[in-house]
């Protein structure tokens, strides 16, 4: 992928909240941290060295601040995480099967219950070990309770009174089959309708270590429902106070880190020099700018912003570190990175084979819907290192002209006839090239879109696909909207950063 954004294509796309909450919203995040580690590590940039710009000194930190500072920028993860994705869930750990720390647990684990084991199966019965985890039921059972559920409150620290049920294993009164039945229907009581079933499964367990364990096991499902229900109830709140919430945290973390937008700096001094290059000084007025002036082009910050935003879409992620104030998002632009250029192709296909097929049947909604779904499925592991654009547009063009021809037949037409066919197959296969000229025009549009959809993103209606982009507006308009509500986000929390670093190169340019 280049290095910058392909400059023939931009050408064409040119045409506060109280302390009380801000610390309400910290502890709300405090216990989720370990839930995002994984994910915050797989957006990291890439680890080669890269060249950071000079415009602060380096500054020696302790090791204090650094543990600080990390746990600082994983709790503005774990917000941003939780307002971005509508969809995000904490999901139980799973070791993997073959792990080291796998094996110990296991091991500990068959150990504690052996050893439990052991204990019931004296004479008289030990019921030390097994009392100690009716506790950490009954602690587990009353942190599942909200403020109102005064009554089961009630009806848990009474059944579940281990002083009372260590009187009566001391006189050999205690009967733990009946403990676990009343453990047992609290949980149903308490647990999500997706849990009924785990819950159900518990009664027809007899014997006790068993039991025991099996409780344990759905109890920890039990503890991330909850945590999940507790991430939906504070989204409404967080959304709310999210950019006040991030942007007070990154300012706390320049503040230890001076040099953190260093590469934010060189990103929106590259947009600007791109823009103010003798290429662009045609399509200034569109993006805001006064071209012919006697002052030379002058340059709009939005314009500038909007055109760095786009930029992000063809970035070399494997040599460039990716700017600090996007960076949370890493993999999501990744992942908008790797749609577009899915979607090129295959409306770069779709354009070849209407512009060649007979205008009965490209006018048929039907077959232009069949097509696209063929050469979709055809380029779905587009996105793998293992995959092979020209062999699978050798498989598309194969497709594309038995479906062309069936569709002529089927019209009453003569089918594509053995030169058509070849030309077909050979204008799908230059595709693979992404210095194909109509891969290019197709690769144009779709910025064209983007950024139109960027300048307009407050506006009804939304903008229309350029023209050959129509098969693929849905798709398109999928990308645009999360691409869009994801930049403006980025804008909301970091514009104050973006303005003051704008202001300083457009002085000088």
């Amino acid at each position: 992928m280049s290095e910058n954004l392909d400059k023939s294509n931009i050408n064409e796309a040119g045409k506060s909240k109280s302390s009380d909450s801000e610390q309400g919203l910290e502890d709300a995040v405090e216990g989720c941290d370990e839930a995002l580690q994984k994910n915050i590590k797989s957006g990291s940039p890439s680890t080669q060295r890269v060249q950071r710009p000079h415009s602060s000194p380096p500054r020696f930190v302790t090791v204090e601040e650094l543990l600080e500072t990390a746990k600082g920028v994983t709790n503005m993860a774990l917000a941003h995480e939780i307002v971005i994705n509508g969809d995000f869930q904490i999901k139980p750990v799973e070791l993997p099967e073959d792990s080291l720390e796998k094996r110990v647990k296991d091991i500990v684990h068959k150990a504690f219950w052996d050893c439990l084991s052991v204990q019931l199966s004296e004479v008289p019965p030990t019921y030390d070990r097994a009392i100690k985890l009716v506790g950490e039921i009954k602690e587990t059972l009353l942190s599942f309770l909200l403020p109102g559920h005064t009554r089961l409150r009630i009806q848990i620290t009474e059944v579940l009174d281990l002083d009372l049920i260590k009187q009566e294993a001391e006189n050999g009164a205690l009967d733990i089959s009946k403990l676990a039945e009343f453990i047992i229907g609290m949980m149903g009581t308490l647990c999500a309708p997706v849990r009924d079933e785990e819950v159900k499964k518990l009664k027809d367990i007899k014997e006790i270590v068993p039991l025991f364990r099996a409780i344990f096991s759905v109890l920890d499902l039990m503890k991330v429902d909850m945590a999940n229900f507790a991430v939906s109830s504070i989204r409404p709140h967080l959304m709310q106070q999210s950019v006040e919430y991030e942007r007070k945290q990154f300012q706390e973390f320049l503040e230890k880190q001076p040099n953190s937008l260093d590469f934010v700096t060189q990103w929106l001094q590259e947009a600007t020099d791109d823009l103010m290059s003798q290429k662009y000084k045609n399509a200034l007025p569109a993006a805001g700018g006064a071209a012919g002036s006697g002052d030379g082009p002058r340059l709009d910050p939005v314009a500038v912003q909007n055109y760095a935003y786009l930029k992000l879409l063809k970035w070399d992620h494997l040599h460039r570190p990716f700017p600090e104030t996007v960076l949370m998002d890493h993999s999501r632009f990744q992942e908008f990175q790797l749609q577009l250029e899915q979607l090129t192709v295959l409306g770069a296909v779709l354009l070849v084979t209407f512009s060649m097929a007979a205008p009965g049947i490209t006018s048929r909604a039907d077959f232009a819907e069949k097509l696209k779904m063929i050469v979709k499925i055809l380029l779905t592991d587009m996105h793998l290192p293992s995959f092979c654009l020209e062999d699978a547009l050798t498989a598309v063009g194969e497709k594309v002209c038995l479906e062309v021809s069936s569709c002529l037949s089927l019209c009453g037409l003569s089918p594509l006839t053995t030169d058509k066919e070849a030309v077909l197959k050979g204008q799908i296969q230059a595709v693979a090239s992404p210095d194909n000229p109509i891969r290019r025009i197709v690769d144009s549009r779709i910025l064209t879109f983007l950024d139109t959809y960027l300048a307009s993103s407050h506006q009804k209606p939304s903008p229309i696909a350029p023209g050959g982009l129509g098969p693929i507006q849905k798709e398109l308009e999928e990308v645009a909207v999360k691409f869009v509500r994801l930049v403006n986000y980025n804008k909301m929390v970091f514009s104050p950063y973006y303005d003051a670093i704008l202001s300083k190169i457009l002085a000088r340019s």
